[in-house]
Protein backbone atom coordinates (compact mmCIF):
# COMPACT_ATOMS: atom_id res chain seq x y z
CA UNK A 1 0.00 0.00 0.00
CA UNK A 2 2.87 2.36 0.82
CA UNK A 3 4.46 1.76 -2.60
CA UNK A 4 1.14 2.39 -4.31
CA UNK A 5 0.75 5.72 -2.50
CA UNK A 6 4.31 6.69 -3.46
CA UNK A 7 3.62 5.92 -7.12
CA UNK A 8 0.38 7.93 -7.07
CA UNK A 9 2.22 10.83 -5.44
CA UNK A 10 4.95 10.74 -8.12
CA UNK A 11 2.34 10.73 -10.88
CA UNK A 12 0.50 13.63 -9.25
CA UNK A 13 3.73 15.63 -9.07
CA UNK A 14 4.51 14.96 -12.74
CA UNK A 15 0.96 15.92 -13.72
CA UNK A 16 1.07 19.19 -11.75
CA UNK A 17 4.52 20.12 -13.05
CA UNK A 18 3.31 19.65 -16.61
CA UNK A 19 0.19 21.75 -16.02
CA UNK A 20 1.69 24.49 -13.88
CA UNK A 21 5.18 24.55 -15.42
CA UNK A 22 6.82 25.00 -12.03
CA UNK A 23 9.04 22.54 -10.15
CA UNK A 24 7.37 21.11 -7.04
CA UNK A 25 8.99 19.71 -3.92
CA UNK A 26 12.50 20.49 -5.21
CA UNK A 27 15.39 22.01 -3.41
CA UNK A 28 17.02 25.03 -5.04
CA UNK A 29 20.02 24.24 -7.19
CA UNK A 30 22.38 26.23 -9.29
CA UNK A 31 21.80 25.78 -13.01
CA UNK A 32 25.37 24.62 -13.55
CA UNK A 33 24.80 21.74 -11.13
CA UNK A 34 22.21 20.11 -13.38
CA UNK A 35 24.33 19.24 -16.41
CA UNK A 36 27.80 17.95 -15.58
CA UNK A 37 30.78 19.10 -17.65
CA UNK A 38 32.29 16.51 -20.01
CA UNK A 39 33.90 13.67 -18.08
CA UNK A 40 37.03 11.86 -19.33
CA UNK A 41 37.55 14.59 -21.92
CA UNK A 42 41.35 14.46 -21.57
CA UNK A 43 41.44 10.66 -21.79
CA UNK A 44 39.28 10.73 -24.93
CA UNK A 45 41.78 13.08 -26.58
CA UNK A 46 44.77 10.95 -25.65
CA UNK A 47 43.37 7.43 -25.96
CA UNK A 48 41.21 6.24 -28.85
CA UNK A 49 39.64 3.57 -26.64
CA UNK A 50 38.03 6.20 -24.36
CA UNK A 51 35.12 8.54 -24.97
CA UNK A 52 34.04 11.65 -23.07
CA UNK A 53 30.52 11.95 -21.75
CA UNK A 54 28.14 14.39 -20.08
CA UNK A 55 25.58 13.54 -17.44
CA UNK A 56 22.32 15.19 -16.46
CA UNK A 57 21.20 14.61 -12.87
CA UNK A 58 17.63 15.65 -12.00
CA UNK A 59 16.91 17.22 -8.63
CA UNK A 60 15.34 13.94 -7.48
CA UNK A 61 18.78 12.32 -7.48
CA UNK A 62 19.45 13.93 -4.10
CA UNK A 63 16.47 12.32 -2.41
CA UNK A 64 15.81 9.09 -4.28
CA UNK A 65 17.76 5.99 -5.20
CA UNK A 66 17.33 3.77 -8.19
CA UNK A 67 16.45 6.27 -10.92
CA UNK A 68 16.17 5.15 -14.55
CA UNK A 69 19.10 5.91 -16.87
CA UNK A 70 18.66 7.00 -20.50
CA UNK A 71 21.72 6.82 -22.77
CA UNK A 72 21.56 9.35 -25.63
CA UNK A 73 23.83 8.95 -28.68
CA UNK A 74 24.14 12.07 -30.86
CA UNK A 75 24.32 12.21 -34.63
CA UNK A 76 26.98 13.54 -37.01
CA UNK A 77 28.08 17.18 -36.66
CA UNK A 78 26.72 17.21 -33.11
CA UNK A 79 28.16 16.84 -29.63
CA UNK A 80 26.63 15.97 -26.26
CA UNK A 81 25.70 19.56 -25.37
CA UNK A 82 24.06 20.37 -28.71
CA UNK A 83 22.16 17.07 -28.69
CA UNK A 84 20.86 17.71 -25.19
CA UNK A 85 19.65 21.22 -26.07
CA UNK A 86 18.14 20.18 -29.38
CA UNK A 87 16.14 17.23 -28.02
CA UNK A 88 15.22 18.99 -24.76
CA UNK A 89 15.66 15.61 -23.07
CA UNK A 90 17.05 17.18 -19.88
CA UNK A 91 13.80 19.09 -19.36
CA UNK A 92 11.87 15.84 -19.74
CA UNK A 93 14.25 14.10 -17.32
CA UNK A 94 13.58 16.77 -14.70
CA UNK A 95 9.82 16.27 -15.03
CA UNK A 96 9.94 12.48 -14.94
CA UNK A 97 12.94 11.91 -12.65
CA UNK A 98 15.50 10.01 -14.73
CA UNK A 99 19.22 10.45 -15.35
CA UNK A 100 20.50 11.16 -18.87
CA UNK A 101 23.92 10.05 -20.12
CA UNK A 102 25.39 11.60 -23.27
CA UNK A 103 28.50 9.79 -24.57
CA UNK A 104 30.44 12.00 -26.99
CA UNK A 105 32.32 10.91 -30.08
CA UNK A 106 35.97 11.91 -30.44
CA UNK A 107 36.86 14.05 -33.46
CA UNK A 108 40.04 12.01 -33.68
CA UNK A 109 37.96 8.90 -34.28
CA UNK A 110 35.68 10.65 -36.78
CA UNK A 111 36.24 14.22 -38.03
CA UNK A 112 32.48 14.77 -38.43
CA UNK A 113 31.68 13.55 -34.95
CA UNK A 114 29.81 10.50 -36.29
CA UNK A 115 29.73 7.25 -34.38
CA UNK A 116 31.46 4.58 -36.48
CA UNK A 117 28.51 2.17 -36.37
CA UNK A 118 29.78 0.36 -39.48
CA UNK A 119 33.24 -0.40 -38.06
CA UNK A 120 33.82 -4.20 -37.91
CA UNK A 121 35.24 -3.87 -34.39
CA UNK A 122 32.10 -2.14 -33.11
CA UNK A 123 29.89 -4.74 -34.80
CA UNK A 124 31.54 -7.47 -32.73
CA UNK A 125 31.03 -5.56 -29.47
CA UNK A 126 34.55 -4.14 -29.22
CA UNK A 127 35.86 -0.74 -30.34
CA UNK A 128 33.43 2.13 -29.86
CA UNK A 129 30.61 -0.17 -28.76
CA UNK A 130 32.75 -1.42 -25.88
CA UNK A 131 33.78 2.15 -25.00
CA UNK A 132 30.13 3.22 -24.70
CA UNK A 133 29.23 0.10 -22.70
CA UNK A 134 32.08 0.87 -20.27
CA UNK A 135 30.71 4.37 -19.74
CA UNK A 136 27.22 3.01 -19.08
CA UNK A 137 28.50 0.50 -16.52
CA UNK A 138 30.64 3.19 -14.88
CA UNK A 139 27.64 5.50 -14.46
CA UNK A 140 25.41 2.68 -13.18
CA UNK A 141 28.05 1.86 -10.57
CA UNK A 142 28.83 5.44 -9.44
CA UNK A 143 25.36 7.02 -9.42
CA UNK A 144 21.96 6.03 -7.97
CA UNK A 145 20.81 4.17 -11.08
CA UNK A 146 18.30 1.33 -11.16
CA UNK A 147 20.18 -1.29 -13.27
CA UNK A 148 16.89 -2.85 -14.38
CA UNK A 149 15.86 0.41 -16.07
CA UNK A 150 18.74 1.35 -18.38
CA UNK A 151 17.61 2.51 -21.82
CA UNK A 152 19.39 3.62 -24.98
CA UNK A 153 18.39 5.85 -27.87
CA UNK A 154 20.13 7.68 -30.68
CA UNK A 155 19.69 9.88 -33.73
CA UNK A 156 21.06 9.07 -37.22
CA UNK A 157 24.57 7.64 -36.72
CA UNK A 158 23.77 7.55 -33.01
CA UNK A 159 20.61 5.59 -33.80
CA UNK A 160 22.62 3.10 -35.82
CA UNK A 161 25.07 2.77 -32.93
CA UNK A 162 22.14 2.26 -30.54
CA UNK A 163 21.18 -0.75 -32.68
CA UNK A 164 24.74 -2.03 -32.37
CA UNK A 165 24.64 -1.71 -28.57
CA UNK A 166 21.20 -3.36 -28.38
CA UNK A 167 22.47 -6.34 -30.36
CA UNK A 168 25.93 -6.69 -28.79
CA UNK A 169 25.01 -5.72 -25.20
CA UNK A 170 21.33 -6.63 -25.10
CA UNK A 171 21.40 -7.78 -21.49
CA UNK A 172 22.54 -4.29 -20.44
CA UNK A 173 19.47 -2.46 -21.76
CA UNK A 174 15.77 -2.78 -20.98
CA UNK A 175 14.60 -1.03 -24.17
CA UNK A 176 15.87 0.95 -27.16
CA UNK A 177 14.67 3.80 -29.41
CA UNK A 178 16.10 4.64 -32.84
CA UNK A 179 15.40 7.99 -34.51
CA UNK A 180 16.36 8.18 -38.21
CA UNK A 181 18.87 5.36 -37.88
CA UNK A 182 19.94 2.11 -39.54
CA UNK A 183 19.80 -1.53 -38.52
CA UNK A 184 22.60 -3.55 -36.95
CA UNK A 185 25.14 -4.69 -39.58
CA UNK A 186 23.56 -2.48 -42.23
CA UNK A 187 27.13 -1.89 -43.46
CA UNK A 188 30.70 -2.91 -42.65
CA UNK A 189 32.61 -0.12 -44.42
CA UNK A 190 32.26 3.64 -45.03
CA UNK A 191 31.26 3.15 -48.68
CA UNK A 192 28.67 0.52 -47.77
CA UNK A 193 27.38 2.85 -45.04
CA UNK A 194 26.73 5.61 -47.60
CA UNK A 195 24.91 3.13 -49.82
CA UNK A 196 22.75 1.94 -46.92
CA UNK A 197 21.90 5.50 -45.99
CA UNK A 198 20.81 6.33 -49.54
CA UNK A 199 18.85 3.16 -50.43
CA UNK A 200 18.79 0.84 -47.44
CA UNK A 201 21.14 -1.98 -46.51
CA UNK A 202 22.02 -4.65 -49.05
CA UNK A 203 22.20 -7.15 -46.19
CA UNK A 204 19.17 -9.19 -45.22
CA UNK A 205 17.59 -8.00 -41.97
CA UNK A 206 16.26 -11.48 -41.20
CA UNK A 207 19.56 -13.23 -41.86
CA UNK A 208 21.59 -10.80 -39.75
CA UNK A 209 19.14 -11.27 -36.86
CA UNK A 210 19.51 -15.05 -37.02
CA UNK A 211 23.30 -14.79 -37.23
CA UNK A 212 23.31 -12.57 -34.15
CA UNK A 213 21.41 -15.17 -32.18
CA UNK A 214 23.75 -17.96 -33.29
CA UNK A 215 27.11 -16.18 -32.90
CA UNK A 216 26.50 -14.35 -29.60
CA UNK A 217 23.62 -16.03 -27.76
CA UNK A 218 24.67 -14.59 -24.40
CA UNK A 219 24.50 -10.99 -25.66
CA UNK A 220 21.70 -11.39 -28.20
CA UNK A 221 18.88 -10.70 -25.80
CA UNK A 222 15.82 -9.20 -27.42
CA UNK A 223 15.52 -5.49 -26.65
CA UNK A 224 12.06 -3.90 -27.08
CA UNK A 225 12.47 -1.15 -29.66
CA UNK A 226 10.78 2.01 -30.88
CA UNK A 227 11.66 3.18 -34.39
CA UNK A 228 10.94 6.79 -35.46
CA UNK A 229 11.64 8.09 -38.97
CA UNK A 230 10.55 10.94 -41.22
CA UNK A 231 9.00 10.02 -44.56
CA UNK A 232 10.85 12.93 -46.23
CA UNK A 233 14.28 11.98 -44.92
CA UNK A 234 16.75 12.42 -47.78
CA UNK A 235 19.84 11.62 -45.69
CA UNK A 236 18.81 8.23 -44.28
CA UNK A 237 16.23 6.57 -46.52
CA UNK A 238 13.03 5.67 -44.61
CA UNK A 239 13.36 2.09 -45.86
CA UNK A 240 15.94 1.72 -43.09
CA UNK A 241 13.12 2.00 -40.52
CA UNK A 242 11.44 -1.03 -42.11
CA UNK A 243 14.71 -2.94 -41.98
CA UNK A 244 15.18 -2.21 -38.27
CA UNK A 245 11.64 -3.43 -37.61
CA UNK A 246 12.18 -6.61 -39.63
CA UNK A 247 15.48 -7.37 -37.91
CA UNK A 248 14.21 -6.70 -34.40
CA UNK A 249 11.00 -8.62 -35.06
CA UNK A 250 12.96 -11.66 -36.21
CA UNK A 251 15.18 -11.55 -33.13
CA UNK A 252 12.09 -11.32 -30.91
CA UNK A 253 10.39 -14.26 -32.60
CA UNK A 254 13.42 -16.54 -32.48
CA UNK A 255 14.02 -15.76 -28.82
CA UNK A 256 11.16 -18.17 -28.07
CA UNK A 257 11.48 -21.93 -28.53
CA UNK A 258 9.74 -22.77 -30.76
CA UNK A 259 9.73 -19.39 -32.55
CA UNK A 260 6.65 -17.35 -31.68
CA UNK A 261 5.58 -14.65 -34.15
CA UNK A 262 4.69 -11.16 -33.00
CA UNK A 263 1.15 -9.96 -33.63
CA UNK A 264 1.11 -6.95 -35.95
CA UNK A 265 -1.53 -4.26 -35.46
CA UNK A 266 -3.29 -2.25 -38.13
CA UNK A 267 -1.59 1.06 -38.93
CA UNK A 268 -3.11 4.11 -37.26
CA UNK A 269 -2.75 7.70 -38.44
CA UNK A 270 -2.48 10.18 -35.58
CA UNK A 271 -2.78 13.93 -36.11
CA UNK A 272 -1.69 15.27 -32.72
CA UNK A 273 0.52 18.16 -33.86
CA UNK A 274 1.41 20.15 -36.96
CA UNK A 275 2.75 16.89 -38.38
CA UNK A 276 0.67 13.72 -38.42
CA UNK A 277 2.31 10.34 -37.98
CA UNK A 278 1.53 6.71 -38.77
CA UNK A 279 1.92 4.20 -35.94
CA UNK A 280 2.10 0.40 -36.05
CA UNK A 281 2.60 -1.89 -33.03
CA UNK A 282 3.90 -5.43 -32.68
CA UNK A 283 2.84 -7.39 -29.61
CA UNK A 284 3.80 -10.58 -27.81
CA UNK A 285 1.38 -12.12 -25.33
CA UNK A 286 -0.73 -8.99 -25.51
CA UNK A 287 2.16 -6.63 -24.69
CA UNK A 288 3.60 -4.16 -27.20
CA UNK A 289 7.34 -4.82 -27.60
CA UNK A 290 8.02 -3.18 -30.96
CA UNK A 291 6.66 0.05 -32.42
CA UNK A 292 7.17 1.96 -35.67
CA UNK A 293 6.32 5.65 -36.08
CA UNK A 294 6.61 7.31 -39.49
CA UNK A 295 6.22 11.09 -39.31
CA UNK A 296 4.72 12.74 -42.37
CA UNK A 297 6.70 15.58 -43.89
CA UNK A 298 9.69 15.19 -41.54
CA UNK A 299 13.18 15.27 -43.01
CA UNK A 300 16.42 14.23 -41.33
CA UNK A 301 15.76 15.90 -37.99
CA UNK A 302 14.72 15.20 -34.40
CA UNK A 303 10.96 15.63 -34.32
CA UNK A 304 9.80 18.33 -31.90
CA UNK A 305 13.36 19.53 -31.33
CA UNK A 306 14.81 23.01 -30.88
CA UNK A 307 15.40 24.48 -34.34
CA UNK A 308 18.12 26.79 -33.04
CA UNK A 309 20.31 23.72 -33.53
CA UNK A 310 20.71 21.80 -36.81
CA UNK A 311 18.90 18.50 -37.38
CA UNK A 312 15.89 19.52 -35.30
CA UNK A 313 12.31 20.16 -36.41
CA UNK A 314 10.00 22.01 -34.02
CA UNK A 315 6.72 21.06 -35.72
CA UNK A 316 6.43 17.83 -33.77
CA UNK A 317 5.27 15.42 -32.65
CA UNK A 318 7.57 15.47 -29.62
CA UNK A 319 9.94 12.56 -30.23
CA UNK A 320 11.50 12.87 -26.78
CA UNK A 321 8.11 12.36 -25.09
CA UNK A 322 7.17 9.52 -27.46
CA UNK A 323 10.47 7.81 -26.71
CA UNK A 324 10.21 8.11 -22.94
CA UNK A 325 6.58 6.97 -22.91
CA UNK A 326 7.66 3.79 -24.71
CA UNK A 327 10.93 3.05 -22.91
CA UNK A 328 9.68 3.55 -19.37
CA UNK A 329 7.34 0.55 -19.66
CA UNK A 330 10.20 -1.98 -19.60
CA UNK A 331 12.60 -3.48 -17.09
CA UNK A 332 15.34 -6.07 -17.50
CA UNK A 333 15.89 -8.26 -14.48
CA UNK A 334 19.51 -9.21 -13.66
CA UNK A 335 20.69 -12.24 -15.61
CA UNK A 336 17.53 -12.41 -17.73
CA UNK A 337 17.48 -12.28 -21.53
CA UNK A 338 13.82 -11.22 -21.60
CA UNK A 339 12.42 -7.92 -20.39
CA UNK A 340 9.34 -7.51 -18.24
CA UNK A 341 6.66 -4.86 -18.45
CA UNK A 342 5.97 -2.49 -15.60
CA UNK A 343 2.77 -3.42 -13.78
CA UNK A 344 -0.26 -1.57 -15.07
CA UNK A 345 -1.25 1.08 -12.55
CA UNK A 346 -3.30 4.19 -12.06
CA UNK A 347 -1.44 7.14 -13.58
CA UNK A 348 -2.53 10.77 -13.67
CA UNK A 349 0.20 11.61 -16.18
CA UNK A 350 -0.84 8.77 -18.51
CA UNK A 351 -4.48 9.86 -18.33
CA UNK A 352 -3.49 13.44 -19.17
CA UNK A 353 -1.35 12.26 -22.14
CA UNK A 354 -4.31 10.27 -23.50
CA UNK A 355 -6.68 13.22 -23.10
CA UNK A 356 -4.17 15.51 -24.81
Amino acid sequence: MQRLIQRWTADARAYLRRRLHVPLFRRARRKEDWFRDPQRALASRLLLSFRAYRLYLPAAVSSRNGLPLLVMLHGCKQDAGVFAEGTRMNELAERHDFIVLYPEQSRRANPFGCWNWFDPAALTGTGEAAAIARIVRRVVKRYPVDPTRVYITGMSAGGAMACVLANCYGTLFAACAVHSGLMYRAATSPSAALTAMRMGSLNSATRTARQTGLTSPSAAAFVPTLVIHGDRDETVNPVNADQIIEQTRTLAEYESVPPKPLIESAERRIASSRRAYRLRDYARDGRIVLRKIIIEGLGHAWSGGDERHPFNDSKGPDASQLIWDFLREFRRLPGEKSTVMRPRRFSLSAIWNRLS
